[in-house]
């Protein structure tokens, strides 16, 4: 996947078979902040550097509900396919141009999948998660959560302009994510998926309490640099391949 700016929508690339998940990701909340490429540099798995969008890289945090995730194209998995998940995210690329997303930690409230995950190298924290109620905040959309250990927490709502439009080239690159990159067995993975063009709007932060950010070892200042909403689109990941180059002795995965 070429690495240079979207000023539109990007074509997905084809997914790898075998489908290995499909699942739904709603009423998505997008906070991102401006970060030095040095920062986010210490986080990259081997054989990716820091994906700099308008001259920066960026560090977001992410919270939506998963909604009706389920093992390859099955049908839903009861209850544990359904759950709020927060996370603190990166951008990467590969010397080909591959551009992929590095969570750096991903919180969620099942404590069966934050085990499954991170048996496959995906950093999940089990923590208290859930969507912010309609009547603690009319018309905005947010998610509190507060970790078992480490006594992390984050809360944060936005209000969306569901009337306007999102389409400028960095809320799209920002958002036009088509894998993964994560560490497993002393190599890089690239996991790939596909989806719809988000619906994104425009938004305004109107509560933000975090220490998500901070326990993950980012120091942001100010408001966010970019606020983005989304009722959320259908999700699917395919076949992992290895991106070329092994970890260094010592090398340690970021969010373990």
């Amino acid at each position: 996947m070429a690495s240079e700016p979207v000023s539109h929508w990007p074509e997905p690339p084809e997914l790898p078979r075998p489908v290995i998940m499909d699942q739904f990701w709603a009423d998505a909340v997008f906070l991102h902040w401006r970060i030095p490429p040095s920062t986010a540099a210490r986080f990259m798995p081997p054989g990716t550097v820091p994906d700099e969008i308008d001259g920066s890289a960026w560090v977001g945090l992410i919270g939506f509900r998963m909604d009706g995730a389920g093992v390859g194209r099955s049908l839903p998995v009861p209850y544990f396919g359904s759950f709020a998940e927060i996370n603190v995210r990166l951008y990467s690329r590969e010397e080909d141009g591959t551009r992929g997303v590095v969570f750096v930690t991903l919180d969620a409230s099942r404590l069966a999948v934050v085990l499954a995950a991170r048996a496959g190298g995906i950093p999940y924290v089990w923590s208290r998660c859930r969507p912010l109620a309609a009547g603690e905040r009319p018309a905005s959309y947010g998610y509190d959560v507060a970790r078992y250990r480490g006594q992390a927490s984050s809360r944060f709502a936005v209000e969306p302009d569901l009337a306007g439009k999102a389409d400028d080239a960095v809320s799209l690159e920002l958002t036009a994510r088509f894998g993964l990159h994560s560490t497993f067995g002393g190599r890089t993975l690239y996991i790939p998926n596909t989806h719809t063009p988000w619906p994104l709007h425009p938004a305004m932060v109107t509560e933000l309490d975090d220490g998500l950010l901070r326990a993950a070892g980012f120091s942001v200042d100010g408001p966010p640099d970019s606020v983005l909403f989304s009722p959320g689109v259908q999700t699917q990941f395919g076949k992992p391949r290895v991106v070329p180059g092994r970890a260094p002795s010592g090398f340690r995965r970021a969010g373990c």
